[in-house]
């Protein structure tokens, strides 16, 4: 029995589901996401709850009833709160500003790193040295996050590069004498 499968979802207000077949539709505030689940679960509406069931006592299917159902709250959780993920940049002249549809960094090379902001994505830079990267689809706001970091991973002597917030970066010590 899945511990997580059988929590049924509450939508909140604002929010609606539809089911058509295999595919779910979520409608909330911030926009509509969708998802296709596989054949081994059923998925139920039920007025203001969302319900998954898997086909069979298959390993398969009761794999999929547990992802299915994350699946699924997080569509819920996008459409009305969405996702967010916070990028401090640390280093002597380090920097990022949006313009326009690109986030302009300064990460130390001989020229500014230019990132093209995908639709559906909201960046916003509140100081010179922290990024928020916001939507309403996770998977997207953790790889662009991931893109975003992956130019100036942060190094282990000095800490310097684009970290995470509230990440720790294990620091190692210098040559000695």
């Amino acid at each position: 029995m899945s511990r997580i499968g059988k929590k049924p979802i509450e939508l909140p207000g604002g929010v609606s589901a539809t089911v058509s077949g295999q595919k779910i539709d979520v409608k909330g505030p911030k926009g509509t996401r969708s998802f296709n689940a596989t054949d081994d679960v059923d998925i139920i509406v039920d007025g203001s709850t969302v319900s998954v069931k898997p086909r069979g006592s298959s390993k398969r299917a009761r794999q999929q009833w547990g992802m299915t159902r994350t699946q699924i709250a997080n569509l819920v959780q996008g459409v009305t709160e969405g996702f967010k993920k916070e990028l401090e940049i640390q280093g002597v002249g380090y920097r990022a500003q949006v313009q326009g549809s690109t986030l302009k960094m300064a990460l130390g090379y001989s020229h500014d790193v230019e990132f093209a902001i995908p639709a559906g994505i909201d960046i916003k830079c509140a100081k010179p040295t922290e990024i928020e990267v916001t939507g309403i689809d996770q998977q997207l706001v953790g790889q662009v996050a991931a893109n975003i970091r992956e130019w100036r991973k942060p190094e282990p002597y000095k800490g310097k590069g684009i970290r995470y917030k509230g990440e720790y970066i294990f620091r190692k010590e210098g040559k000695k004498k």
